[in-house]
């Protein structure tokens, strides 16, 4: 009997205690003022711990940066933990902009991954304490291979950065967590030297914006980069009409080639002018005879207009600016057809 009353006894508190949780959740309740002032307070500290990096981009720096910047090899980059999170965002930039690079995990790299590092490699050893197991097994033997180590790190009393052939200080004093724990503003001062010296080296490589095309083939970010109004011009749809041709015609040209206007030619076929569905719409609104009108008389001079082996995006840029949805494109200084904003949207650019 008494054993069954311990049972009841131990249910119904557990069903309190349950109840409890799930109304309370035992989380701390924190008022949305107070959540707003902690994600401010974080902001501001890891935006303190970037500025305060300023002092370390110096001479050194620069040095490391001749250093990848001649090698003859790769980049290989390297860490644990968040720090290797931080170190994959890294060659992904590297590469993107014409360094060549490879990400290489720590505790792979001392398990059969080292075999990644080759001669003429550069290795740059991503650690916020520079004190890790892996770290202090790792370094030694890239070492011994007669790689050049970089040192990306806070402690510069730690194992790596005694040991590198180079450091580059990205030391933050507390992290933006409340307990200083949580690796935050250690992993963002990591972030912004990594894409520090990799901007340094795609000045230093005079990557172009062509170069930066070939490598960003796929996606409307690509697309931006490498697609001319010749790629997506409908080359097959050329409204014109003669500088003296009829209204009733003209009109019948914009309707036909459903691009919303017409180019006005002159006999020698330069371009005079051009006559869209809002020119249509004010001579009508003028109520002057259609009968006597000609397609001169209504056409809007000086068109925009764009060479057919300019970028897309800039055929794009000129209907957002002057608020319209086609721009005459040229060729060789002569009337080559229309490209209309579907055109560019159809193919995802913007």
């Amino acid at each position: 009997m008494l054993p069954l009353l311990i049972q009841k006894i131990f249910l119904t508190l557990w069903i309190q205690v349950s109840d409890n949780f799930f109304e309370s959740k035992i989380f701390m309740k924190i008022s949305k003022n107070n959540l707003k002032d902690l994600a401010v307070s974080v902001i501001k500290k890891e935006a303190e711990a970037v500025s305060n990096l300023t002092p370390y981009i110096d001479d050194k720096f620069v040095d490391v940066l001749n250093l990848i910047y001649n090698s003859n090899g790769r980049l290989i980059v390297t860490g644990i933990g968040k720090s290797a999170l931080i170190g994959t965002k890294i060659v992904a930039t590297m590469n993107s902009t014409g360094t060549p690079s490879i990400f290489m995990h720590a505790a792979d790299a001392i398990h059969g991954d080292l075999g990644i590092v080759q001669p003429d490699d550069v290795v740059m050893c991503i650690s916020k304490s520079g004190n890790t197991p892996e770290i202090k097994v790792l370094v030694p033997l890239i070492a011994r291979m007669g790689n050049k180590i970089i040192a990306l790190v806070s402690n510069t009393d730690s194992f790596l950065a005694q040991h590198a052939d180079y450091v580059v200080r990205a030391t933050v004093r507390e992290e933006a967590s409340p307990n200083n724990l949580a690796p935050t503003s250690s992993t963002t001062t990591q972030l912004v030297m990594g894409d520090a010296m990799a901007v340094c080296l795609l000045k230093m490589r005079g990557f172009s914006q062509e170069d930066f095309a070939k490598y960003h083939p796929g996606g409307s970010l690509g697309k931006r980069l490498y697609l001319r109004v010749a790629d997506v011009i409908d080359k097959s749809v050329r409204p014109w009409v003669n500088e003296d041709e009829d209204i009733q015609n003209t009109i019948i040209n914009i309707s036909q080639n459903r691009l919303g206007a017409t180019v006005v030619l002159d006999k020698k076929e330069n371009m005079l002018g051009i006559i869209t569905d809002g020119d249509v719409r004010r001579m009508v609104e003028r109520r002057k005879p259609l009968e006597t009108l000609k397609a001169k008389d209504i056409m809007s001079h000086n068109p925009k207009h764009i060479d057919i082996n300019e970028l897309a995006v800039n055929a794009f840029n000129i209907m957002q600016k002057n608020k319209i949805t086609s721009v005459v494109v040229m060729k060789d200084g002569k009337y080559a057809g229309l490209v209309h904003i579907h055109d560019i949207l159809r193919e995802g650019i913007v």
